[in-house]
């Protein structure tokens, strides 16, 4: 049996292959981390590219192109493990503490940076490597069956190495049982001849799989090598095929400004476009991404005329904000626990926009609501209405300043009919509590309303700010009215460190039409939490209580929906509560933040559409935030002169209060009103009995009429 045995074996062998190839460096890996910095501040957000063996990190993407803030090279470093999600990174007497988001991705950044170190090992034993020289074939595909074949083979080698192993060490087991009972019997001498023939055999096997390994391991390898080179030549190609799509991209924009500066210099160019009504909407399988805010300037007539007309240039940038510091303990130590809006606060703290701006700034994703109004499925709709209340958060992220109090009086009108199909009026319609209502309407099928009421609070270590009041949505077509509430925002490390801004609470949106429900959970951040930061959540019940949608995202960057097609009970969640468990279709993208446009961390983090919102507009009313002197000083980066405005103001504002309150005062039988808006009035809403202001109607027609003797005089 072992001569046979011997003979299978050999057969077996595997031949010799190429000798040991090192494994190649690893592709470039990218991502956020958070690093250690300081007691101070904490662990901040950075973002880390391993290359060639180092380890280089950056406060942002964008940095990448000119500022790294420090690189370690992994060939020295020591990798250390710890609890939770963390690393350190030790080389050269410099640490790096590191923190992942969750533990799958530090199993990826740790495997990715032993791997780094072990090929930056080699690669300091192995600088000149033949290997790197072989030529990337053009017909890939013959070159990979022939591989896999390779590899297959090497595979079958290893399983019958295995097997033989697995035999020759039982037979010689037995051998050893055998020799162990008979010791003292006379075959002894044979006994041990057979042990001695099985323990050489055994050996054999195991080399031939060592063999067996190495080989497979060296193949794997060398192809290993030539396909992370074919791969690299792909990404270049296409780094430079995405650069000179860019250059392209501006050039056209270039051209476009141009054109539209000086039409008449181009009598040539035919800007017919055909009209392509909405076909894209059948197609329920295409993602569907928002048009780019600086999207091309050119928009056909609604009267079906293939007649195109020249849109208004809107401006891109507001001058940078001046690098002003102002110590806030100083201000507020005397106010905790008091409303915020009772604090005299210098613009330091200000963004070159009031709340009516902001306010208005929920309509950065009016075409959610456009698409909404085209919907048959009120489901769908409530998706797309349940998106844009989350969109309205979007630009929040790195907005931590305080939009400017408007004064009493103070309005605001947003007027985008040729550009986007609607226009906004809103007006400060009470100081104390600061109070303002919103109306919008838009050709595009949809009415908005809102009546908010801020509620703010400082807490010491952070301020709470809850708007209070519903915001509505009717759609003209079928009716449908839609109603919904804010969250809580908060900015957090408001004495010390670094400001940011979280959104908290659940949003219930009710279609108060067909009694259909979308309820949007905001999650709180935490340091501890393994869950994306920002995280958005939520679930469109019919008026049964039946699911039909599952909403998630991020309120910061997009939000999917997935149909829901089957659901079941669940384990028991830790609060005894059952759990479902749903099962839903793909999931399609409803909305994706627009980027930020260039140089936006100077300009207060405006998104395109903030940065046009103070833009000075002929014709508006003398009460309009466009016209507030302090706001647009500080918008020019004048702040002393801002702030003497600003005190000017506010005590012309606290004066025309008193004087009004002493006039009520002498008129005590009559049961007169302190103050009256003058586009909105108040009205008691008929489903919840709650008092709410509403438009009245008259602010475009004196627009029109250039009439604004009611407006006050507040500036």
């Amino acid at each position: 049996g072992a001569a046979a045995d011997m003979n299978e074996l050999v057969k077996s062998l595997p031949s010799p292959t190429l000798p040991g190839l090192h494994l190649s460096q690893l592709d470039t890996y990218k991502g956020w981390l958070f690093k250690w910095t300081n007691y101070l501040k904490g662990y901040q957000r950075r973002w880390f590219v391993l290359s060639n063996g180092l380890l280089s990190y950056y406060r942002t993407q964008a940095e990448m192109a000119h500022t790294c803030r420090g690189t370690i090279p992994l060939a020295t470093a020591h990798i250390e493990v710890g609890d939770t999600c963390h690393m350190v990174l030790s080389s050269g007497g410099r640490s790096y503490h590191l923190k992942a988001t969750s533990e799958g991705e530090c199993q990826r950044w740790v495997s990715a940076l032993q791997q780094a170190k072990a090929n930056a090992t080699l690669l300091m034993h192995h600088s000149d490597d033949s290997g790197d020289e072989v030529p990337v074939p053009q017909d890939d595909r013959a070159l990979t069956q022939g591989v896999l074949k390779t590899l297959a083979s090497k595979l079958d080698d290893l399983s019958t190495c295995n097997e033989l192993i697995g035999k020759h060490g039982w037979a010689l087991q037995r051998s050893l049982s055998e020799l162990d009972e008979q010791r003292a019997s006379i075959d002894s001498t044979d006994k041990v001849k057979t042990v001695v023939e099985r323990a050489t055999l055994f050996r054999i096997t195991s080399n031939a799989m060592i063999n067996a390994c190495r080989d497979f391991l060296d193949s794997a390898e060398f192809h290993s090598r030539r396909w992370q080179k074919a791969l690299q030549h792909e990404r270049e190609q296409r780094h430079h095929l995405e650069e000179t799509i860019e250059q392209l991209a501006k050039q056209h924009n270039s051209l476009e400004i141009a054109w539209r500066e000086k039409p008449s210099a181009y009598p040539g160019k035919s800007l017919e476009r055909s009209h392509e009504g909405d076909a894209s909407d059948e197609n329920d399988e295409a993602e569907f991404f928002d048009a780019m805010e600086d999207s091309p300037a050119f928009i056909t007539d609604n009267s079906g005329k293939n007649h195109i007309q020249l849109r208004r240039t809107r401006r891109s940038r507001i001058p940078d904000k001046p690098n002003y510091s102002l110590n806030l303990w100083s201000i507020m130590k005397n106010c905790i626990g008091k409303d915020l809006s009772k604090i005299p606060m210098p613009v330091n703290f200000n963004e070159p926009l009031s709340m009516l701006q902001r306010l208005t700034e929920d309509l950065e994703y009016s075409e959610l609501l456009d698409r909404a109004a085209r919907c048959d499925s009120s489901l769908e709709q409530m998706c797309l209405v349940a998106a844009f209340s989350v969109s309205s958060y979007s630009t929040t992220v790195h907005r931590t300043a305080k939009p400017f109090n408007p004064l009493l009086g103070e309005t605001y009108e947003l007027d985008r009919l040729d550009e986007y199909g609607y226009r906004s009026i809103s007006e400060q319609v009470s100081h104390h509590p600061p109070a303002a209502a919103h109306h919008v309407t838009s050709q595009q099928g949809w009415t908005l309303w809102q009546h908010i009421t801020i509620d703010s609070k400082f807490r010491g270590k952070y301020i709470s700010v809850m708007p209070l009041g519903n915001i509505h949505l009717q759609f003209h077509s079928s009716g449908n009215h839609y109603v919904w509430s804010k969250v809580t925002s908060t900015v957090h490390n408001i004495i010390v460190g670094k400001l940011w801004i979280d959104q908290s609470g659940d949003i219930d949106i009710v279609n108060n039409t067909t009694k259909e429900t979308c309820r949007l959970k905001f999650s709180p951040y935490s340091y501890f939490s393994r869950e994306v930061p920002r995280k958005v959540t939520g679930v469109v019940e019919d008026s049964e209580g039946a699911a039909h949608y599952i909403l998630s995202g991020t309120w910061d960057d997009k939000m999917e929906s997935a149909k829901i097609v089957d659901s079941s009970e669940g384990c028991s969640s830790s609060e005894g509560k059952q759990k479902t468990v749903y099962q839903t279709l793909q999931p399609k993208l409803l909305w994706k933040k627009y980027p930020l446009p260039d140089n936006a961390e100077n300009m207060h983090f405006f998104s395109s559409l903030a940065l046009t919102l103070n833009e000075p507009e002929e014709g508006v009313a003398p009460t309009d935030s466009r016209l507030r002197p302090d706001q647009r000083l500080m918008e020019a980066g004048l702040w002393d002169e801002a702030n003497s405005q600003k005190q000017r103001l506010e005590e012309n504002q606290r004066l025309e209060r008193k004087r009004r309150e002493a006039q009520a005062n002498q008129v005590l039988d009559e049961d007169i009103e302190g103050y009256q808006p003058l586009w909105f009035e108040k009205r008691t809403d008929e489903r919840t009995g709650e008092s709410i202001y509403v438009y009245k109607g008259g602010y475009w027609e004196a627009k029109e009429r250039q009439d604004w003797s009611q407006s006050p005089e507040i500036f």
